[in-house]
Formats: C-alpha cells, sequence, structure tokens
C-alpha cells in the first residue's frame, strides 16, 4: 500500500511539472517556429542583397552560412532559455565549450580567419598567377581554409590561408602588363653597341613585346669574364611567357650570326709529363 502511495505521488508531481512547465514549453514551440520563419525570411533577404552586389561567390556563400548558424545558434539560446535554464549558466556552458574547441583547433581557427580575410579584401582571385609561400602557381579554388594553386607543373598546391594572409603574396596578374629582364653576357672583345642593337631589333620585331613604354638595354654590370647587358622590356599578361622565351631564343640565333660572343665557364687541366 505503501508503494502504491509513493508511486501515485510520484504522478501527481509530474502532472503538476507538466502543467506549470506547459506555459512555457508551449511558449518555446511557438518561438521555435516564429525562429524558423524569422531565420528563412532573413536569409532571403541575404541572398537578395548578394544577388545585387558583384561580391565573391565563395564570399557569398561563406558569410550566408554564417549568418544563418548564428541565427540558429541565437534561437537555440532563446528556446533554451524559455524551457527555464538559467541563462548565465547557458552562457557558462558555451563559453567554456567555445575556449575547449578554440584551443583544439587553433591552427584551424587562423586558417579560418586568413580565408575571411582574403575573401573580404582580395589580394588575388581564381585565375591569377601568384608566388607565396615558396609556391608559384595559378589559383584555382579559394576556400575558407585553404588555398588551391595549379603549378606549371600540372600540380596542385594546397596552402593554408593562414599563412596566405600573414606574409608576402607577389600577384603577377593585379596589373594587364607586366615588365621581363633578361641578363645576356657578351665576350669583353664584342661590339657593345652592335649587341645592344640587336637586342632592341629583336624587341621592335617581336609583336607580342609593347613599343610603350619602349624596350631598354644597358650595361648591367662588368663581371670577370663578361660583360652583362641587362635587357628590360614590357608584355601583356596573357602573352608575357611567349614573349620571354621568344626573346632568349632570338638573342641567341642573332648573336651567333653576328658573330657576338656569349662568354661560357672554361676550365683548363694543365697536365705533367713524367
Amino acid at each position: 500500500m505503501e508503494q502504491f502511495t509513493n508511486y501515485q505521488e510520484h504522478l501527481d508531481n509530474a502532472i503538476k511539472w507538466f502543467w506549470d512547465a506547459l506555459p512555457n514549453l508551449i511558449a518555446a514551440i511557438i518561438l521555435l517556429f516564429v525562429g524558423m520563419y524569422v531565420i528563412r525570411f532573413t536569409n532571403k533577404m541575404v541572398r537578395k542583397f548578394f544577388a545585387k552586389k558583384d561580391y565573391d561567390q565563395s564570399l557569398e556563400s561563406f558569410l550566408q552560412s554564417l549568418i544563418s548558424i548564428a541565427l540558429k545558434i541565437l534561437l537555440f539560446v532563446l528556446i533554451i532559455t524559455q524551457l527555464g535554464v538559467q541563462s548565465s549558466s547557458l552562457v557558462a556552458i558555451i563559453g567554456a565549450a567555445g575556449l575547449a574547441i578554440g584551443l583544439a583547433l587553433q591552427g584551424s581557427l587562423a586558417n579560418f580567419a586568413g580565408g575571411v580575410l582574403i575573401l573580404l579584401f582580395k589580394p588575388f582571385k581564381v585565375g591569377d598567377f601568384i608566388s607565396a609561400q615558396g609556391v608559384d602557381g595559378t589559383v584555382k579554388e579559394i576556400s575558407i581554409f585553404t588555398t588551391k594553386l595549379k603549378t606549371f607543373g600540372n600540380q596542385v598546391a594546397i596552402v593554408p590561408n593562414g599563412q596566405l594572409s600573414n606574409n608576402n603574396i607577389i600577384n603577377y596578374n593585379a596589373e594587364d602588363t607586366r615588365r621581363d629582364k633578361i641578363d645576356v653576357g657578351i665576350g669583353y672583345g664584342s661590339n657593345i653597341k652592335k649587341a645592344k642593337d640587336i637586342l632592341l631589333a629583336i624587341c621592335i620585331e617581336t609583336d607580342t613585346i609593347l613599343k610603350d613604354p619602349a624596350p631598354e638595354v644597358y650595361v648591367g654590370e662588368l663581371a670577370d669574364s663578361s660583360v652583362n647587358l641587362t635587357l628590360r622590356f614590357w608584355a601583356n599578361n596573357d602573352v608575357f611567357w611567349k614573349a620571354h622565351f621568344h626573346v632568349m631564343e632570338e638573342i641567341k640565333h642573332r648573336f651567333d650570326a653576328e658573330g657576338i660572343e656569349i662568354p661560357f665557364p672554361q676550365r683548363v687541366v694543365h697536365g705533367t709529363s713524367l
């Protein structure tokens, strides 16, 4: 009989707790449906906003996801608070969990922050040829944590965004044109003026080299075994390497035809007679 009385007492307490909590439960359910509607409406407005702006697609996708997740977390906190959980305790739990996750993933968070900075300030974009972290390549993809570069050898280099955002980057496609610098050594017995005229003639005859700014040649160094001439010219980015390799080949052909010596290291071995 006593056991039945205890059971009835627990049942009465449960029913009482249910009726006491019912208003908060109903309010939490209403808050859930209203909150989800507000989140969907907000996401729709955000998409319309980005549709009118010319932002990077990766940045748009990231910001939309970030806004949606932040609103859902806020809704979760409001619902839990409505159900009677003390907000101070909930904030303490979330703060402790956030600290633990932050310490465990500090490298990933640095890459995340770097990705946000790259997408916001755009030091480079997909298709640009850059040099960074000892890697040269064309930007294939910019994600939140890493950037993928396609190298000359058609390999894919994956560089963490944290390092990219905190170190030097050379963007070769930031400008429409690019200047080349080629050093050519000639023998001390060769005619400097004739060699300079040949180099300038090559640039004038090459269609892929810009005539304005004009190409220029000057004596860059009087080295131990050669007079080093420096040739500088400008070309559009899309034909830069074509112009570079063409000029290199033409220099050898023209110098050979005109008898201009290009010195190369030589080693003389003296023998001894027995």
